[in-house]
């Protein structure tokens, strides 16, 4: 039965077999890795608000936490790798898909991220913040109350439906923004409530924000004056709007050991210069992704 099933594989099939029996590591890499990649779920992914029509649309706060996608039975990254959360942490939680952001408060990204990437963090204070949930009927505000009803027999599971307001006008929409913003948090998210769950960048979600962010990679240290002297003034970067620099929003610990040359990192800005490179770009933090 093995011969055949070699046999069936082909000329190609046979050249990756003997690499991999000469090299019995990678065999092992092969059926650790791809976990995520048989796993992955093809995530809604939201674009930049464009002056869109998002009147009679939902709106809520955008949270700065880390995406996890609840497939029934797991918990999952947004590039597919499961989570490994506190023993109890899901016990409650339904047995259909949600679709959210693990969260615990505003300004706590670093901790949130910390506690889910290590193998016994501390969940104690994140919860599942649920806006969507994909394979539920209806509309979204229908899909949402198919888990508020089981929240109802399930007050103590580790979830929150995330609030949506109805947009009126895009004033309405601002004013929300600046008062999320006064407040210490990240932007709106704006929703066509009337659109099914899809998977990919979609028009009918959108991101509402006075400050962009993006990623680049670090591609040079520029030395810093004054009181910088000795550190780093600047970190070069590259992405597909160009080549440029980051000045700001860098500590100075990160300074004196600023991220490596290559390493992937997010930044925020305000718009484009006529040289269509980003305006007033800030260092966030290095990239993380799950």
């Amino acid at each position: 039965m093995m011969f055949n099933l070699i046999e069936s594989l082909g000329r190609i099939g046979l050249i990756a077999l003997k690499e991999f029996a000469m090299k019995p590591y990678l065999l092992l890499w092969l059926c650790l890795c791809p976990w995520n990649l048989a796993n992955a779920q093809e995530l809604l992914l939201a674009k930049e608000y464009r002056h869109h029509n998002i009147q009679g649309w939902a709106m809520s706060e955008k949270l700065d936490g880390v995406r996890a996608y609840w497939d029934g039975k797991r918990l999952i990254s947004r590039n597919g790798y499961p989570f490994t959360p506190p023993s109890g942490f899901t016990r409650d939680f339904p047995p259909f898909a949600l679709d959210g952001e693990l969260y615990s408060a505003r300004g706590q990204f670093e901790q949130i991220s910390a506690a889910v990437r290590a193998q016994n963090g501390d969940w104690s204070a994140l919860k599942l913040h649920v806006f969507d949930v994909p394979h539920a009927k209806g509309n979204l505000h229908q899909r949402l109350a198919t888990l508020q009803s089981w929240l109802e027999k399930y007050p103590h599971a580790k979830i929150v439906v995330i609030e949506q307001h109805t947009v009126q006008d895009f004033a309405q929409a601002q004013a929300f923004l600046h008062k999320i913003e006064a407040a210490g948090g990240e932007g709106v998210m704006l929703r066509d409530p009337q659109a099914p769950y899809r998977g990919g960048r979609s028009d009918q979600l959108l991101k509402l924000k006075s400050r962009h962010d993006a990623e680049c990679t670090v591609t040079a240290h520029y030395p810093g004056k004054g009181k910088y002297a000795g550190k780093v003034g600047a970190l070069g970067c590259k992405n597909h709007h160009g080549e440029f620099r980051i000045g700001s929003g860098l500590s100075d610990a990160e300074r004196a050991h600023p991220p490596p040359i290559g390493t992937v990192v997010t930044y925020r800005y305000r718009g484009f210069t006529a040289k269509g490179l980003p305006r007033f770009a800030t260092y966030v933090r290095v990239h993380q992704a799950f």
